[in-house]
């Protein structure tokens, strides 16, 4: 079931958002050569324990999960495409890093992604990412009421395949609100026209993942969480919080 959220809600998730925004900044700014990715991680957590907000991510485990997940960010690193778990790596010139991460503030949850290099950049991992932050971009701009969830997942889809990356099976954005994943599914490719009808007050975690190689195929890691690209090529992960308003897309989750 589609929960239709009201101004003041958006307005209370606008505020959980902000603290994504803030723990991502932060994050960004600590990532250099020589720094743990667990040391990332406790980043994120000042920020959130000094906005007094909780990750939805700490502890969850949804059905395919081993374990419960011991972090509150995702870590991924070069070719893992999404749910790295943070550890002791430490990151090394040329890296490129997709950092996800949730709050959860006052009963509401936001959900954003961001992904760059540390270091020197690979002209191609910085198209890769430039790609992956239009296609965002686009899929946001169709998020308006009259669309359908089709018009995002075409949006998106076009930009990642129109630049020859691969867009992982079954993965993409969803619903949110008051828990982290919720109705409707947002899928990353898809026909215009088709699905859901956009409505004021829905808000959609809008997520592209591109894997540089053109594959679609990915594989999980050991730890059971971490998605890999088939190929070994790398891959990229943005996110934003939106809510569909009268008025247009409302982003939820930006940085500042």
């Amino acid at each position: 079931m589609v929960e239709l959220k009201s101004n003041t809600a958006l307005d209370a998730m606008h505020a959980a958002g902000q603290v994504v925004g803030r723990a991502l900044t932060a994050v960004r700014q600590a990532a250099r050569v020589g720094v743990s990715l667990l040391e990332l991680d406790a980043v994120a957590r000042r920020v959130l324990d000094e906005a007094g907000a909780t990750s939805p991510f700490l502890g969850y485990r949804p059905s395919f999960a081993p374990t419960p997940f011991p972090a509150v960010v995702c870590a991924s690193v070069n070719d893992a495409i999404v749910h790295g778990i943070p550890d002791r790596y430490r990151l090394r010139d040329g890296d490129l890093v997709s950092i996800d991460c949730g709050a959860e503030l006052d009963g509401w949850v936001g959900d954003s992604a961001i992904s760059f290099t540390v270091g020197r950049p690979r002209p191609a991992d910085a198209h890769l990412i430039e790609t992956a932050e239009r296609a965002l971009a686009a899929g946001i701009e169709a998020a308006v009421v009259g669309n359908r969830i089709g018009d995002i997942a075409h949006a998106v889809g076009s930009v990642c395949r129109a630049a020859g990356y691969g867009i992982p099976d079954g993965f993409g954005g969803h619903g949110i609100g008051r828990h982290m994943h919720e109705d409707p599914g947002v899928p990353n490719e898809g026909r215009p026209g088709r699905g859901l009808p956009l409505r004021h007050g829905m808000v959609l975690a809008i997520e592209p993942m591109l894997t540089a190689g053109g594959e679609d195929g990915y594989y999980a890691a050991p730890d059971g969480w971490t998605l890999r690209t088939t190929d070994g090529s790398r891959a990229a992960h943005v996110e934003h919080t939106v809510a569909i308003t009268d008025e247009g897309p409302r982003i939820l989750t930006a940085r500042h």
